[in-house]
């Protein structure tokens, strides 16, 4: 296969690079958080049930419009890919221009259907800074995958995972194990014979997968994969994940490694962080898996805040992508709304102990009302159920289905919470940043990622003339061939040739080979699937233009 490199390898040389660098710099660093899904009003819920100010309260500086390419409710993948690239997104596309346009005001252009994106964190990278990558979701997942692979859609985790095992980010903590392995391989979910894992440690980095292994790495290049899948909720980690890291840890070591490597000390950096699963509590109308990642994500907020208040020269951009689930303090059947006491929502709230998730776990097993009583008492302070819903409960526990379609209503109802929807919202979401440059107002989603582009003085006009140029017009102006060899499906090879001589360039991996030479590319090369065409960096072209005499 290949990703086997030969004997010779090369770190390539830029021939006539495009610069990137084309504004003034203002930030040397940038540390981007993003809480999937969150709802305007679980602020104020967290707030609440915290009992004192959050972190992010002293730095709101505006709200944005979240609205995609085909949708005013927007989907993660189109979501991030605003963030990341600056650009409207159509639903389920990663980091590729949008096809599907049926908001006007999204403005794109229709050369752009399905061409490949540059990100902020390729640009970071290119301008010499370190770049990190944080989430609790597996990291193939569609909002980091947006800031690190381009695909048009947002569940291909091969092509998503290769990519970004291919980009050279020198920090990375998050889920999904599974993905990195052939499913040959026990534990593996890969369908392309890819070990991904051996290409991780072969690059040099210390592969970890708890949290005491991350703490005793202290420099260098480090990949955590914490979980097979998702991490679990933090509400639920000393008891159900007791080996797993909270997001404000790996968030404090990734801000070590990155601000202490050679890159990050003459250069800055640039890093991702996301709490995930605030989203995917929220599609489950369970607030106590909201405000228990909520408090998780606002903690790595602090961690961040905390650094760059001693540094003075990073810019902390804090988000979210969309709204989920329509959460409201107060209900349809709730009259006396106007004279709802604080102790009405927050006595049954600050009694959860775990997320609805991780209740499902220990009210597995025997269907005794008896011990799901003492379950539900101990762990979601719900010591008065009613007949019906003890029944409820027993009922799903007895045909071993998950509870949490049950369990969560009972809570809500008791905190005087509403939902509108299992899906996502049209809301505007709340900005929050602080630093050097820091984006502030009403703002499009498109508008905050060219703000971090531009602190760090990054063009993306210049960044995508040079990561991706299509292939088959690159390559016929000097004169060569281009084929897609499909022999092995899943690990397409773009093929250029010129009388005998011949380049080789892997699909998803940033890999040149010419003869007995291989070179590391700065970018990806990249296969529009849609279009059938490929894009590889300029870099790539100079160099065949170089070598094939």
């Amino acid at each position: 296969m290949m990703h086997r490199l030969p004997l010779i390898v090369m770190t390539a040389l830029v021939v006539n690079a495009v610069p990137v660098l084309a504004k003034p710099v203002q930030a040397k660093n940038v540390i981007f958080l993003l809480t999937d899904g969150t709802s305007p009003e679980a602020w104020p819920l967290a707030r609440w049930v915290k009992g004192e100010p959050l972190a992010v309260d002293e730095i709101l500086t505006g709200a944005i419009r979240t609205y995609g390419a085909d949708s005013v409710i927007t989907d993660s993948a189109p979501g991030a890919t605003a963030y990341a690239t600056g650009f409207k997104g159509s639903d389920k596309g990663i980091s590729v221009g949008p096809w599907s346009v049926t908001i006007d005001a999204a403005k794109a252009d229709p050369a752009m259907k399905y061409v490949p994106l540059a990100t902020v964190l390729e640009g970071a990278k290119l301008t010499g800074r370190a770049t990190g990558m944080i989430a609790t979701s597996n990291v193939q997942h569609a909002t980091p995958a947006a800031f690190s692979s381009h695909w048009h859609d947002r569940g291909n985790y091969n092509e998503i995972g290769e990519q970004q095992v291919y980009q050279g980010i020198d920090v990375v903590l998050s889920g999904g194990g599974q993905y990195l392995l052939p499913k040959e391989a026990k534990g593996g979910k890969r369908e392309d014979k890819e070990n991904l894992l051996g290409v991780i440690q072969s690059k040099g980095y210390a592969y970890v997968t708890t949290k005491d292994t991350m703490e005793a790495i202290g420099s260098g290049k480090i990949w955590g994969a914490f979980a097979p899948d998702a991490m679990a909720y933090d509400y639920d980690r000393a008891d159900l994940a007791k080996t797993e890291p909270s997001l404000s840890e790996m968030t404090d070591k990734a801000i070590s490694l990155l601000a202490g490597s050679p890159k990050g000390k003459k250069s800055g950096f640039f890093l991702f962080v996301e709490g995930s699963k605030v989203d995917w509590a929220a599609h489950a109308n369970d607030p106590a898996g909201v405000v228990s990642d909520l408090f998780a994500f606002d903690k790595a907020v602090k961690t961040a805040l905390d650094f760059a208040k001693k540094d003075k020269n990073t810019l902390v951009v804090v988000v979210s992508d969309h709204g989920t689930g329509g959460l409201t303090i107060g209900t349809v059947e709730d009259k006396n709304y106007s004279m709802t006491d604080d102790d009405s929502v927050v006595g049954p709230m600050r009694k959860a102990k775990k997320s609805a998730e991780g209740l499902d776990v220990l009210l597995r097993g025997e269907p005794d009302p008896e011990r799901i009583k003492a379950v539900m008492a101990a762990e979601w302070g719900l010591s008065d159920l009613s007949e019906v819903e003890l029944k409820a409960i027993v009922d799903v526990v007895t045909a071993k289905k998950p509870t949490m379609a049950v369990t969560v209503p009972m809570l809500s109802k008791r905190a005087r919470l509403g939902w509108t929807t299992g899906g996502h919202t049209g809301a505007d979401v709340f900005l929050f940043s602080y630093g050097p440059g820091q984006p502030k107002g009403l703002m499009e989603n498109t508008e905050v990622g060219k703000a971090m582009a531009s602190v760090m003085g990054i063009d993306f006009g210049a960044l995508n003339k040079r990561l991706f140029v299509e292939a088959g017009a690159g390559f016929a102006a000097l004169g060569c061939q281009v084929a897609l060899d499909k022999t092995d499906a899943a690990n397409p090879v773009l093929v250029v040739t010129k009388g005998g001589a011949k380049a080789e360039l892997p699909v998803s991996k940033n890999l040149l080979k010419i003869g007995e030479k291989a070179f590391d590319l700065e970018g990806l090369v990249v296969r529009a699937e849609k279009l059938d065409k490929v894009y590889v960096p300029q870099q790539a072209i100079d160099l065949v233009k170089a070598e094939l005499k």
